[in-house]
């Protein structure tokens, strides 16, 4: 099997530039990734700093987009320290990210705490009624009639309960029916009306997979962000591997100025690890759902993240 040093030493000509990848290799195990098959060699800078660290993310696993964006960060934070170092680029300056406020901002949310992604409105209600705090009313349909009965019956389901519901995909019906906000994937956010949806009120939750598409969702300045797929699941598709609980870590004290919604994979188990990342929330599917109480798994999960 070949392991990430072997790979750097096959593929960089360099001695320093070597040295350097492996170092950071060697300390950030934690963010490892299968090796891709053929990693995609894409130079834009002569650095040390930013060609040991494009080697280092290629061989730790990281796809060629996010590669490139921690190539350029760790070349950014050597400029700004004055040396290179093989400290884990965490900086939003070093990424090119702007500083808050913002005026393009869309409106602000708490910290999300347990965040249930529900089948349909009678769900919703059921875990709103329970005590979770954040639901997401993810309801599949190709019947606009049937989604605008469902996102409607969803808010009036929560009415009452103090729990935040977002609409996931649904923006238009979710503007009508007064929802707290909705919920977008990097698809649909590239074809919604964004500046429609901030006048409108709504809140806005982005899904991301990575530094490349964190930087993308930044760029909108929703009012969260949910970072994964972190753990295997299957209950839907996922473009990329799982990130993991170590870049899981790295993402989060990236966009620490954002409440954080850690997905994907995610059961009382793993919940404590996936806390311990940083994030303020954790969305939970499957450990709700198919529970044989629950509501008694609700407020169980709730009072371990209290903790």
């Amino acid at each position: 099997m070949t392991t990430p040093q072997d790979w750097v030493r096959a593929s960089t000509q360099a001695a320093d530039v070597q040295a350097a990848a492996l170092a950071i290799v060697e300390q950030h195990p934690d963010v490892a990734l299968p090796l891709p098959a053929q990693p995609a060699w894409v130079f834009t800078h002569d650095s040390l700093a930013y060609r040991a660290a494009k080697v280092a993310a290629l061989a730790l696993g990281f796809i060629e987009p996010d590669a490139q964006v921690v190539a350029l960060a760790w070349q950014a934070q050597t400029l700004r320290s004055g040396e290179f170092t093989t400290d884990w680029p965490t900086n939003p300056q070093d990424f090119g990210i702007s500083p808050q406020p913002r005026a393009n901002a869309f409106a602000s949310c708490p910290e999300l705490g347990l965040y249930a992604v529900l089948p349909d409105a009678a769900w919703c209600g059921r875990m709103a009624r329970s005590g979770v705090p954040t639901v997401q009313l993810r309801f599949k349909s190709d019947d606009p009639q049937a989604i605008e009965n469902e996102v409607q019956a969803a808010v009036q389901a929560v009415q009452g309960t103090g729990a935040l519901l977002f609409i996931n995909d649904h923006w238009q019906a979710a503007i009508r029916a007064g929802a707290y906000g909705v919920h977008l994937g990097q698809e649909d956010m590239a074809d919604a009306p964004l500046q429609t949806i901030r006048e409108s009120g709504l809140r806005l939750g982005l899904s991301t997979h990575g530094y490349a598409e964190m930087l993308k969702a930044d760029a909108h300045s929703p009012s969260y962000l949910a970072l994964g797929a972190i753990y295997p699941t299957t209950l839907k598709r996922m473009a990329t591997a799982p990130q993991g609980p170590g870049r899981l870590k790295r993402y989060a004290a990236l966009m620490r100025y954002y409440p954080l919604v850690g997905i994907g994979g995610v059961d009382e188990a793993r919940l404590p690890e996936v806390l311990a990342s940083g994030v303020g929330s954790v969305a939970m599917v499957r450990q709700l759902i198919t529970s044989n109480n629950p509501e008694a798994t609700a407020r169980h999960l709730i009072a371990r993240m209290a903790r």
